[in-house]
């Protein structure tokens, strides 16, 4: 537990000291967020906000996890997927700033790398992890063999759980809360699991880094983190659901993700079918937005609901590691 508490704690550090500067540099270059003209009114005026935060995020992740770490395979399983994944949202990310539009990566770009990753995550679980390819199904206590699906699987969780967390990504600060929040949880899951002292150190780190960068992306926001931060967060959120076995587990510690990600789904399956808005505005944080919430209010919400999954998650995890 002594490393975890190191890492995590040293990962906010250089979040704290790095991020002013790097803001400074985003600034002097002029990186900075392109605002869809679809989006709320009030968001406007965040446009030319400094982006790519998720730079900052991963290597205060990345310094203290590579030297504390004993590069176990499942922690190196998770560590890889999510670095691809915030590769591959840093070269969105830049595709948009050098477009100067909020359309960044074709999405057969972004397919074809999303199933790649899902390809090595799936590898390194199986091959070199020992990772069974079977679907535990903890709160019915059962498990289902899947054979060749088992990639299929892994490829449902990447792409489910980066796409929602970058949908999240839509108010100060509420994807990284919440996203702390999930990994706070795979802290415990973790610890609790004989021989997984890399993978706590990694969510640690991970935790540690999303609450140091807060301390930026809290509203006001003066930098976002864009989707390098969103979907390696996804992609290292889904990794360890993968190696812990908690893929089906997944949907509720991550109920807030999947709340953004349904609002989504049903608002355009509403629209196509019925040609009717279920929501004012999807995602759902921004249908509250135009209800007239305060944006502080909705993530503080938000927060609370995602500390209420992340907590039944756990709770159904333990009691199925007991029986």
């Amino acid at each position: 537990m002594g490393e975890v508490l190191i890492g995590g704690t040293a990962a906010l550090l250089i979040c704290i000291f790095l991020s002013p500067r790097f803001i400074a540099f985003l600034r002097t270059r002029e990186f900075g967020q392109f605002i869809r003209e679809e989006g709320p009114e009030g968001h406007h005026e965040k446009a030319g906000t400094p982006t790519m935060g998720g730079i900052i995020v991963f290597t205060a992740v990345s310094i203290p996890f590579l030297i504390l770490c004993d590069y176990d395979w499942r922690a190196i399983g998770v560590y890889g997927a999510a670095m691809a994944c915030a590769l591959l949202g840093f070269a969105d990310d830049f595709t948009k700033i050098v477009r100067r539009r909020s359309l960044g990566l074709r999405a057969r770009t972004k397919l074809v790398v999303t199933i790649a990753i899902s390809l090595g995550l799936w590898y390194i679980a199986t091959k070199q992890a020992g990772v069974s390819g079977t679907l535990r199904l903890r709160s019915i206590d059962a498990t289902v063999d899947l054979g060749v699906f088992y990639p299929l699987l892994i490829y449902l969780v990447v792409a489910g759980t980066t796409s929602a967390v970058n949908l999240a990504d839509g108010l100060d600060g509420l994807a990284a809360g919440c996203a702390a929040i999930v990994l706070l949880a795979y802290i415990a899951i973790t610890f609790i699991t004989a021989g997984e002292a890399d993978l706590s150190l990694l969510a640690g780190c991970l935790v540690g880094a999303c609450v140091g960068f807060l301390w930026f992306n809290a509203f006001p926001a003066t930098i976002f983190m864009g989707d390098t931060g969103s979907l390696g967060l996804g992609g290292a959120i889904a990794g360890l659901a993968v190696m812990t076995k908690t893929e089906e587990l997944l949907i509720i510690l991550g109920g807030i993700f999947v709340v953004e990600a349904l609002s989504v789904l049903i608002q355009v399956f509403s629209f196509q079918t019925l040609r009717k808005r279920v929501f004012l505005m999807a995602p759902i944080h921004h249908h509250f937005e135009i209800l007239g919430w305060s944006e502080t209010k909705i993530i503080l919400r938000f927060w609370i609901v995602a500390a209420v999954c992340a907590a039944i998650g756990f709770t159904i995890y333990q009691h199925s590691v007991a029986a």
